[in-house]
């Protein structure tokens, strides 16, 4: 069945087992990186336009490895649960898929190693907690949620690497995305068989600490508050609602709509801090990439 594929099939093989549309919102992380860094407030150096092009090389490549790997590791329980997907389907093999997987982490690797040690450090840690919990954590109901944490806020301030000191100022930006992608990967738990009502509880509590940390950021001296208004509003409206539904309706279908939205929606809250941190504009710049990560979306899993 193998030999008879066109490059074409294995091709599209292969994006499925990337999400396209997942990785557009890695992409956003950067920008948002990139604009907490100061990078982006200034005039726009050579110097710093090719750093933020070789930082978006290793999201792509990161995310793209570790969602590959994930497939990997859910080989067996794709056959029996999602069989339509590219190795149980026998549209891709299995070492293809570790093939893949690996390319894509050593291009995530050593495209951030052109920007700094720093940015080449956060990638590798990036690669190893992405490994760790398609391996192991995603099977943990805490150590689940924090890993893939972990892994989105790592990419978050490997935005900010580009300018390398503003890590050490702005280091706790990483918690945002830390406890939201945790409110996601939480939920997430329910995706096959359903999940429980405390679940979706404890998600949209999380989810309402994000919200407040928003505005919570106008502390910062180079944040503003009023730009992020719109985009907050927007996030709050596409996210919200899908959240209190799995809550109350913990089925597998209301679940699976929660954790697409909440993916996709990553990209309007990375897009409302970086207003914060520049100029409505800029925050307009990075919410471009939601259609088309929807549009990705209508033609490949996010889930």
């Amino acid at each position: 069945m193998l030999a008879t594929r066109s490059p074409s099939q294995t091709l599209l093989a292969y994006l499925q087992m990337m999400r396209p549309a997942n990785i557009l919102t890695a992409w956003a992380d950067i920008l948002l990186g990139y604009a907490a860094s100061g990078a982006a407030s200034g005039s726009l150096s050579p110097e710093t336009l090719a750093a933020l092009a070789w930082l978006l090389l290793a999201t792509t490549g990161l995310y793209g490895g570790g969602v590959v790997f994930n497939d990997v590791f859910d080989a067996e329980l794709d056959a029996q649960e999602r069989p339509e997907r590219p190795i149980p389907s026998g549209r891709a093999s299995l070492g293809e898929a570790i093939g893949l997987g690996t390319l894509l982490l050593a291009i995530g690797v050593t495209a951030a190693a052109q920007v700094s040690l720093l940015s080449a450090g956060l990638a590798g840690f990036i690669a190893i907690a992405a490994l760790s919990y398609d391996a192991l954590a995603k099977h943990s109901l805490l150590l689940g949620p924090l890993n893939m944490g972990l892994c989105r806020g790592a990419n978050l301030l490997l935005g900010v690497s580009v300018v390398p000191l503003a890590v050490q100022t702005h280091w706790f930006l990483a918690l945002i995305p830390i406890v939201y992608i945790g409110a996601i990967t939480l939920i997430s738990q329910g995706e096959v068989n359903g999940g429980q009502r405390s679940t979706g509880a404890v998600a949209l509590l999380m989810l309402a600490g994000v919200l407040a940390s928003l505005l919570g950021l106008s502390l910062l001296p180079d944040y503003a508050w009023l730009p992020v208004l719109p985009f907050a509003a927007l996030f709050a409206a596409l996210v919200g609602p899908a959240f209190v539904r799995a809550m109350w309706q913990p089925t597998a279908e209301q679940i699976r709509g929660a954790v697409k939205a909440g993916i996709l929606c990553l990209i309007v809250l990375d897009a409302a801090i970086a207003a914060g941190f520049t100029h409505w504009t800029y925050g307009l710049a990075v919410l471009a990439l939601l259609p088309v990560s929807k549009g990705l979306a209508q033609l490949f899993a996010v889930t």
